[in-house]
């Protein structure tokens, strides 16, 4: 599940030298298994700041096919179509559960708004439900960005009813801290 949450974050950038630097809230990650219809989804709210300016912080959650450099378990990222805001993205993955990992193969279609946010909707693949946001918050004080992703998945396999949440929150934290973290390492 890390990988699935991967797409639309990146690398990093710096506060300027002049600027002084404020003390950053944590990386903050909330799961919940809610139901909607017949489904019983899993609903994912993960937000952290970095230093990086909001045009870096794009230019990076955007390098689709370099997000295997720093996303875990993310295997292969590639475009397979452009056309104008819409990119076509097939990704390659490895979810993990306790003592079990189960290959994920997923094909979604990102629409980007430039600088401030991304949607990320399924096509086809291993998930019966798949679709997330990301959004990008610029931090006038500090001249970072706050990341926001927010997510519904639907697995299309098996994950424990009870330690569902706890196994899919421990990957967002680990997904959003191996993200924020390239995000803090670049610099402008």
């Amino acid at each position: 599940m890390r990988f699935l949450l991967f797409l639309m974050l990146g690398v990093t950038a710096p506060a300027m030298a002049q600027t002084p630097r404020l003390e950053l809230p944590k990386l903050e990650v909330s799961v919940n298994r809610v139901e909607l219809d017949v489904l019983h989804l899993f609903e994912v709210n993960a937000a952290g700041t970095v230093q990086a300016s909001p045009a870096t912080v794009w230019r990076i959650l955007t390098d689709y096919e370099r997000m295997v450099e720093f996303v875990p378990d993310l295997e292969s990222c590639r475009v397979l179509a452009r056309n104008g805001n819409e990119v076509i993205i097939e990704q390659f993955g490895t979810a993990r559960f306790l003592f079990m990992s189960k290959s994920i193969h997923l094909i979604v279609r990102a629409t980007e708004q430039p600088t401030t946010s991304i949607d990320i909707a399924l096509i086809s693949g291993d998930m019966k439900h798949y679709e997330s946001h990301w959004e990008l918050v610029p931090v006038p004080e500090t001249g970072g960005t706050k990341v926001i992703y927010t997510g519904r998945l639907v697995p299309n396999f098996y994950v424990p009813g009870i330690l569902g949440a706890k196994i899919i929150r421990h990957d967002i934290e680990r997904m959003m801290a191996a993200v924020l973290t390239r995000l803090d390492s670049k610099r402008d």
